[in-house]
């Protein structure tokens, strides 16, 4: 089996600082998994932010930063604290469990264990996870055009104004709207409209393609695009190549006053996030009020300001 199929069946990192008992537990689950192991909890924590395993199995009693510590590390992590943890451990009274499952484990299995146990265990808690991303995923969608939803990008954009914030990187935001919508779906039929959304959508989300960007249908025919780490210049650049995809586009618009074919108006805002007392509701404020400008002043445009 190849590492693409194994990180496919799960990515499991095994977190122990006895080195025979990972070596254990790595012969046991290779077969079907990707194994990634550490022998304490700082490089637990490491590994886990930069691999982003699918489930941890923990020991708890380990020098320094013990598994109950991890667990509480791991749960005070937005981007980690959906990571399933199994402690996999030499403590064996019911208080030991009882105390595991309330810091936040999922399952709790005595040392020493049986390695047919441990499979099972772990196959069981991958299945779980696997549905609980996708319920997720669905919840945290917009319905129509398979991009981020409102939701998603309220969640997102505040927690990336906290990192850029603690990094002292800039956040870029482009407010989108399609132009005299209501005016093509009373020519052309709402499901026409819903197509011309879902082509729109995938025509932009083909322009910001970093990990940390996101396109969110912010509401009806509205679009938003959260940069993180980008400064006005590139903000411009990707504005320019969502005009140009959309115009290759060329979806026809018989009934626009601005042009014959589909086109956009775009707000674009930075800030630079301070780091202590704000929020990302005046950037947005500031998106939403350059793409009234570029409305205004004839659309099929973009205006664009420095936040705050």
């Amino acid at each position: 089996m190849s590492w693409t199929d194994l990180a496919r069946n799960g990515r499991i990192l095994v977190v122990d600082d006895a080195l025979e008992n990972i070596q254990i537990l790595h012969h046991a689950l290779r077969e079907e998994h990707e194994v990634l192991f550490a022998l304490d909890g700082e490089q637990a924590l490491q590994i886990a932010s930069e691999q982003q395993p699918d489930l941890i199995l923990l020991d708890a009693v380990m020098p320094g930063m013990d598994g109950f510590e991890v667990v509480a590390a791991l749960r005070a992590s937005p981007r980690l604290q959906d990571i399933p943890v199994i402690f996999v451990t030499a403590l064996s009274q019911p208080e030991d469990e009882t105390r595991a499952l309330e810091a936040g484990a999922v399952d709790f299995i005595s040392k020493p264990f049986n390695v047919a146990v441990v499979r099972a265990r772990v196959r069981s808690q991958l299945t779980i996870k696997r549905q609980a991303d996708a319920m997720r995923e669905l919840s945290m969608s917009d319905g129509l055009t398979g991009v981020a939803n409102r939701r998603n990008f309220n969640d997102t954009v505040d927690a990336e104004w906290r990192r850029c914030a603690r990094a002292g990187l800039p956040l870029s935001l482009i407010m989108i709207d399609i132009d005299h919508f209501k005016l093509y779906n009373d020519h052309y039929g709402h499901q026409a409209g819903d197509a011309c959304l879902q082509v729109i959508a995938a025509a932009m989300k083909g322009c910001a393609t970093r990990p940390q960007d996101l396109l969110a249908r912010y509401g009806g025919e509205e679009f938003i695009l959260l940069l993180p780490q980008e400064g006005p210049d590139g903000t411009e650049v990707i504005a320019n190549r969502i005009q140009d995809e959309v115009r290759k586009l060329g979806l026809p618009h018989a009934a626009s006053p601005t042009a014959s074919q589909v086109t956009l108006s775009m707000g674009l805002a930075t800030a630079m996030p301070p780091l202590e007392g704000s929020e990302p509701s005046p950037l947005i404020r500031i998106a939403d009020a350059n793409l009234y400008r570029a409305k205004q002043s004839g659309r099929n445009r973009y205006c664009i300001s420095l936040g705050a």
